[in-house]
């Protein structure tokens, strides 16, 4: 593990939360990507791993501190959402 990695992950004696799970990691890794950029501290970690804590999940799962997961779950629900605000705005203007 390299510094810059273990810098950006939490504290593991911080309460951690899952918010987010795939059993694909390509879109776990999108996830993250999504999460960092917000500036938002997380774990992404194999979920075999994690048997005793989140029994019969597999897959990847995305960890943070207890007090950003309601953030990162906004962020993640904006990020669900079909149609943004920016991508509206350009039809708009499309159609005049």
């Amino acid at each position: 593990m390299d510094l810059i990695s273990a810098e950006q992950r939490p504290d593991p004696n911080e309460k951690l939360v899952k918010v987010f799970d795939s059993e694909q990691e390509s879109e776990a890794m999108v996830v993250k990507g999504l999460l960092d950029s917000a500036g938002i501290d997380n774990d992404l970690q194999s979920a075999s791993l994690l048997q005793d804590a989140f029994p019969g999940l597999g897959g990847m799962i995305i960890l943070v501190r207890e007090e950003d997961a309601e953030k990162a779950r906004g962020l993640l629900e904006e990020y669900r959402q079909p149609e943004t605000v920016a991508e509206a705005a350009d039809a708009d203007e499309t159609e005049s």
